[in-house]
């Protein structure tokens, strides 16, 4: 993003998801029985890294919405529904196709699986963008764990236009910006009704159900709570932010510096208060990451940073515009150095050493060294190439918007 063009605060928010993510798969790592009671509260909050996922979809609604808010407000057609496909597709495929078929190959040497038609099916299913919509599937792949959102987020994706439609297509709700974002309100709750009859009606049995049966088991743990219908609320809060941030006067105030500040203790609050309960921390109508309130903090935030005299500028230094940069390198291939090293070294992460604490730092030391150099890499090896090509493409495109006007 160039910097004229940059939202103070979106890459403090993605940096922070990133490391959350890293933090939770790192304190998965450590054996808890043995550590100091005086760490056991810090390591505890620590596992609930994984609010990270959520920050990401608020992130992802916020920052594609804004151009069909933008369209919406001025009267004009939907936007080019054509290079908004191209530009995700060469935004998210490329480093997931290449993580999902890496970590495919190592399942079945690394980790010496056999090579059986439901493990295929799984990796085809991830490379089609359609392992959200069962249990067997949801993990991808063996040996990358994280991979299961990135299909979740593509679900997102298609029905964030989707649900545009809908407003484009209504001029009576045109005609004044607070109607349409009443009438993304609305979308909310109907999302929110339709994760809650998907609860209802395709709820599991027990048999082969929970972590002890590997991903498969971990995943029918997670489902049906866990479905991409249920997490385009937490991506849609996203979008509605977006669509106030977009009619907010442009001048900066302090009174957002502390709005934003407040909004970050808040859904620091909410996290650090999630040890005791579930490891999903499963919050209102059973969506996990403490919905609503953590998803709503972070929009706020968001919303605030944006017109902040000095806190979106003072996070958005320059180290976190960094890891903001391959922050998505970090997510997809943190699992799979993590698995290396347990496997290369069985004594890793404080397994085999009396000082466990020391033994899993050095351990944790060694994967942000190595996870960070793999991102980098992929971000200018892969992504970056992949990115740019996507804008090419885009560009060739007819310059005409989506004509869903009435």
């Amino acid at each position: 993003m160039r910097q004229e063009e940059r939202l103070a605060g979106a890459d403090f928010l993605r940096a922070t998801a990133c490391l959350l993510v890293l933090a939770h798969h790192l304190v998965l790592r450590l054996d808890m029985r043995r550590i100091p009671d005086e760490l056991a509260p810090a390591a505890h909050i620590a596992r609930f890294g994984n609010f990270g996922v959520a920050i990401f979809f608020v992130l992802s609604g916020f920052l594609l919405a804004r151009p069909f808010w933008r369209a919406l407000d001025a009267g004009g057609d939907m936007p080019n529904l054509q290079q908004y496909a191209i530009r995700r597709a060469a935004r998210i495929a490329p480093g997931f196709w290449v993580a999902a078929t890496v970590s495919f190959a190592l399942s079945l040497t690394l980790l010496a699986l056999p090579l059986t038609p439901e493990l295929a099916l799984r990796y085809v299913s991830g490379m089609l963008f359609m392992s959200q919509w069962h249990w067997r599937t949801l993990f991808p792949v063996e040996a990358d764990g994280p991979l299961w959102s990135i299909p979740f987020e593509v679900t997102s994706y298609v029905l964030l236009p989707a649900c545009f439609f809908l407003l484009f297509r209504a001029p009576v709700l045109r005609k004044h910006p607070l109607l349409t974002r009443s009438a993304w309100l609305c979308i909310i709750g109907g999302v929110l009704v339709a994760h809650v009859l998907i609860l209802t009606f395709f709820a599991l049995d027990d048999i082969g159900r929970g972590w002890r049966y590997g991903l498969q088991g971990g995943a029918k743990e997670w489902m049906p709570k866990y479905n991409p219908i249920g997490f385009f609320a937490v991506f849609a809060i996203g979008a509605l932010a977006a669509g106030i941030e977009v009619i907010l006067p442009l001048r900066r105030s302090a009174w957002f510096d502390a709005a934003a500040l407040l909004a970050l203790v808040v859904a620091a609050y909410r996290l650090v208060i999630s040890p005791g309960g579930t490891p999903e921390a499963f919050g209102w109508l059973d969506i996990p990451y403490g919905f609503p309130l953590f998803p709503l903090a972070v929009a706020i935030a968001l919303v605030s940073l944006t017109r902040s005299q000095i806190l979106g500028r003072l996070l958005d230094n320059a180290p976190v515009r960094y890891t903001a940069k391959i922050s998505f390198g970090i997510y997809i291939w943190q699992e799979i150095i993590l698995i290396l090293i347990q496997r290369l070294d069985p004594g890793s992460f404080g397994a085999s050493t009396e000082n466990v604490v020391t033994g899993w730092l050095q351990s944790c030391g060694l994967t942000v060294a190595l996870l960070f150099l793999v991102a980098t890499l992929s971000y200018y090896l892969l992504e970056r190439p992949a990115i740019h090509f996507g804008s090419l493409l885009a560009s060739s495109q007819p310059n005409r918007a989506t004509p869903f006007k009435v």
